[in-house]
């Protein structure tokens, strides 16, 4: 049974890393006591080893062990014997790229699939969708595929942001970009407000957090998502 959870983000203004998140991963992680991180997003850059230890500092405080997928040496075997599997944020593009060269795309799918609990932070949700096509980063680098892990049968938008009324930017909006999305792609985009997250369990989709989710679908007004929907309909 798959286990999941998809956040927006991994920090609120003015928290810490993951503090807003700490009852609900205490929970989803309650019988895991080491976890594989897989810090390929990279975040400004940083490096590998930077990124591991920022994670492992919060998971230290639910009393798991973390080690990067990069610290293997055969990283779809650490996939593999993985008791829990977190993705971290950063450049979808870099991260999506990364998971084909190293060749553990697939095998983060059916791990995850076979039920191994896993945590998506930003570009690390971003993949949970079909496609990576909706992300928000600059293309730093070309990945294989635009395929991602399918772990839901939507797309998603981390980080979604509303226009703001009186606003003088010029540029396109999010709903814009999403809409232009439409013109080429089927598929429903949810756009996840910063605080909120995707509860998977099984085949349940619920959307979590305290704010509404915006649901993106073609030829269809946009429309909001209540927090607590079951969203195990959207295909």
């Amino acid at each position: 049974m798959k286990k999941i959870i998809i956040a927006s983000t991994s920090t609120l203004h003015g928290g810490t890393y993951l503090e807003y998140l700490t009852d609900t991963l205490k929970e989803h992680f309650k019988n895991c006591s080491t976890l594989l991180f897989i810090p390929y997003a990279r975040p400004g850059g940083i490096t590998h080893d930077e990124y591991t230890q920022k994670a492992a500092e919060f998971f230290e405080k639910l009393s798991i062990k973390v080690k990067g997928i990069h610290e293997f040496e055969n990283p779809v075997t650490a996939v593999q014997n993985a008791e829990a599997i977190f993705t971290g944020g950063g450049n979808t593009f870099l991260l999506v790229t990364q998971l084909y060269q190293n060749k553990v795309i697939e095998t983060v799918k059916t791990a995850v699939e076979n039920g191994t609990p896993y945590l998506g932070t930003s570009a690390g949700s971003n993949i949970c969708g079909l496609t990576m096509e909706t992300t928000n980063d600059m293309p730093i680098i070309y990945p294989p595929s635009f395929d991602t892990l399918a772990l839901v049968p939507f797309n998603i938008n981390p980080h979604y942001l509303d226009p703001v009324d009186g606003s003088t930017h010029m540029g396109e909006t999010r709903e814009t970009r999403i809409n232009e999305f439409h013109h080429f792609n089927p598929q429903p985009v949810l756009g996840l407000r910063e605080g909120s997250w995707l509860e998977v369990k099984g085949s349940t989709i619920t959307l979590r957090g305290k704010l509404d989710a915006r649901l993106f679908r073609q030829n269809t007004p946009p429309e909001e998502i209540a927090t607590g929907t079951d969203l195990s309909w959207l295909k």
